[in-house]
C-alpha cells in the first residue's frame, strides 16, 4: 500500500425516494490498499461500491479517479472490475472462456488471451479445470473463476461485493487467507464490502464502519477493533459492555457508583460518558479481589473460551475466559485502566 490516493468520494449522497442511502460521504481510497466497507444490511455499503463501478449515480458529490472527476464516465470505461456475490458466470461457456470473455471483446490477440488466461488460473488454482463447464464446479471454485474473470483484464481497482457470503464457513476462511495473497501478490486495490466483522478484521489494511449511509469510523482494523469512536462501532465490532459513566477529570471515570482509573481523558463540559470494556479484557478474579463482585448467571462453552454472564451491581457482564467458574458462584471482577475506552455519549447512534 502507498500514500497515493486513486480514488476519492467528495460530498457523495445518495437517495431511494425520500429514503437516504448515502449521505455527505467523504472517503478516499489509496493505492494498493486493501479496504473493507463494513455494515450492516442497508447501511449504504454496496451503494458506495455501485456507485464507484458505475452502476449507480450519485444525486450530489464527486467521483474522483487519480484526481479526474468520472462521475459521468460509464462503467465499462473505468478502470474497475466488480465480482458479485451471485457471480454471473456464463453457464453455455467453460471455465476458460469465462475468463477470457473481457478479452475476447477487446479483440485482444488469440496467444496474448490465452497467455492471460493461462497465468489467471495459475493465480487462483484452477490448472487444470479450463475446459470444465462452470456448472460441474463447487461454490468455491466458481468464486475463483469469478475473481480470475475480473483480475484478467488487469483493473487498477477491483469491486468485491459480499463475494464469500455464499460459501461455507471453512472455504469462506480459506478464501479470505487466499483473497488477500493475491490483493498483495498483485498490488491492486481491492474494494471490499462485508457484513462480517471477522471477515473484515482478519483482511484489511483499512475499514470503513457504516450505518444509515454515514460513515461512523475509518481506521485500521486494530484502532476499529481497540479504540471505537462510539457505541454503535462498539457494538458492531464483536462484544461490548457499554456502561454509562461520569467524568470530570483525566484519567479516572465513575461508574457503577466507584471511581475507576482509566487512560483516557475527559471531554471538557461533557462529564457524562460511555464506557467500553471488551468481555475478554474483564479478569474473573477471586469474591473480594476485584473492584467489584458478581453472581454467575450463566456458562456457554465456545470453544476456545468460555462466555459467561455475570450480574455485578445491576449491571450483566459478558465475560470471555479460558477460565470456567459455576453458575451461581460468586466470583470478582477486575479490569486494568489500558482496557476501559471512554467515548462521548453524543456519538452513539
Amino acid at each position: 500500500m502507498t500514500d497515493k490516493i486513486i480514488l476519492e468520494l467528495k460530498n457523495v449522497s445518495k437517495y431511494y425516494d425520500d429514503t437516504p442511502a448515502l449521505v455527505n460521504m467523504n472517503l478516499y481510497i489509496r493505492k494498493n490498499e486493501f479496504i473493507t466497507l463494513l455494515g450492516p444490511s442497508g447501511c449504504g455499503k454496496t451503494t458506495t461500491l455501485r456507485i464507484i463501478g458505475g452502476f449507480e449515480e450519485a444525486d450530489s458529490g464527486d467521483l474522483l479517479f487519480e484526481g479526474r472527476n468520472i462521475n459521468n464516465l460509464p462503467a465499462y470505461k473505468r478502470k474497475v472490475n466488480t465480482v458479485f456475490q451471485k457471480y454471473a458466470l456464463f453457464p453455455h461457456m467453460n471455465v476458460f472462456d469465462n475468463i477470457a470473455f473481457g478479452q475476447k471483446i477487446k479483440k485482444l490477440d488469440k496467444k496474448i488471451i490465452q497467455e492471460n488466461v493461462r497465468r489467471m488460473l495459475r493465480l487462483v488454482n484452477l490448472e487444470d479445470f479450463e475446459k470444465r463447464s462452470v456448472d460441474s464446479l463447487s461454490g468455491g471454485q466458481q468464486q475463483r473463476v469469478a475473481i480470475a474473470r475480473a483480475l484478467v483484464n488487469e483493473p487498477e481497482v477491483l469491486l468485491l461485493d459480499e463475494p464469500l457470503g455464499a460459501l461455507d464457513l471453512k472455504l469462506r476462511k480459506e478464501m479470505q487467507i487466499e483473497l488477500k495473497n493475491m490483493q498483495q501478490k498483485l498490488g491492486i486495490t481491492f474494494v471490499y464490502v462485508t457484513h462480517d466483522q471477522e471477515e473484515a478484521l482478519s483482511m484489511s489494511d483499512t475499514i470503513v464502519v457504516m450505518n444509515n449511509g454515514i460513515i461512523q469510523q475509518i481506521g485500521t482494523p486494530e484502532d476499529i477493533y481497540n479504540e471505537p469512536k462510539n457505541a454503535f462501532v462498539a457494538r458492531f465490532i464483536g462484544e461490548s459492555n457499554i456502561l454509562d459513566g461520569f467524568m470530570t477529570e483525566d484519567f479516572l471515570v465513575e461508574f457503577l457508583g466507584r471511581k475507576i482509573k482509566c487512560v483516557d481523558k475527559c471531554f471538557p463540559g461533557q462529564p457524562n460518558v460511555d464506557v467500553v470494556i471488551r468481555p475478554e479484557d474483564v479478569k474473573v478474579v477471586p469474591a473480594g479481589e476485584g473492584m467489584l463482585d458478581g453472581i454467575v448467571r450463566s456458562v456457554t462453552f465456545k470453544g476456545v473460551h468460555y462466555e459467561m454472564m455475570i450480574e455485578g451491581q445491576g449491571f450483566a457482564w459478558m465475560v470471555h475466559s479460558t477460565i470456567m467458574a459455576p453458575v451461581d458462584s460468586k466470583v470478582g471482577l477486575r479490569v486494568d485502566p489500558n482496557d476501559i475506552h471512554i467515548m462521548r455519549k453524543e456519538a452513539a447512534t
